[in-house]
């Protein structure tokens, strides 16, 4: 019995080398498979990218040429005719006539508000001047009857005294 338990047992370590060996190379195998696929994907998005950047750099000055193009056409395209000429001073003409316009209208309106705040301010002062005045004058009444009215108390007080001197 011992003999068949190693034999066994060194045929099982064979089968058991045999797999694992096995396991190991078909490991190896899906890793390089895996590691070749990620590297073709890194290749495609690296040729795209470098074709995009080509792409731009041949598509941005062609795209500037158009708009200049387009834009000088824009202006050189009203004045190619004397009507269109005509037609393109009016609209100028009518445009700088309403900014005109519209200046004045805030001039109007600002000379307006402006000359409306100095009516109210000026009431407003000479209210408060004539008020003051009012005060002053009160006061100033007052105290002439009182000064007036002591000074004669005194002059009689004055004239009794001398009259009983007399």
């Amino acid at each position: 019995m011992a003999d068949s338990t190693s034999s066994n047992g060194s045929t099982s370590s064979k089968k058991e080398a045999k797999s694992t060996a096995a396991k190991a190379k078909k490991s190896t195998a899906k890793t390089a498979g895996t590691a070749k696929r990620t590297a073709a994907k890194t290749t495609v998005a690296e040729k795209n990218q470098a074709q995009a950047i080509i792409e731009t750099a041949v598509d941005f000055p062609v795209g500037v040429v158009l708009s200049a193009s387009d834009r000088l056409n824009d202006i050189v395209e009203p004045w190619t005719s004397r009507a269109k000429a005509e037609k393109e001073l009016q609209a100028y003409r009518r445009k700088i006539e309403n900014a005109a316009k519209r200046t004045e209208r805030r001039g109007t309106s600002a000379r307006k508000r402006a000359t409306t705040e100095a009516r109210k301010t000026r009431t407003r002062v000479e209210r408060d001047v004539r008020k003051r005045q009012k005060a002053v004058t009160s006061t100033a009444t007052s105290t002439i009857k009182t000064s007036r009215s002591e000074v004669e108390r005194r002059v009689k007080q004055v004239s009794d005294q001398l009259s009983a001197l007399r």
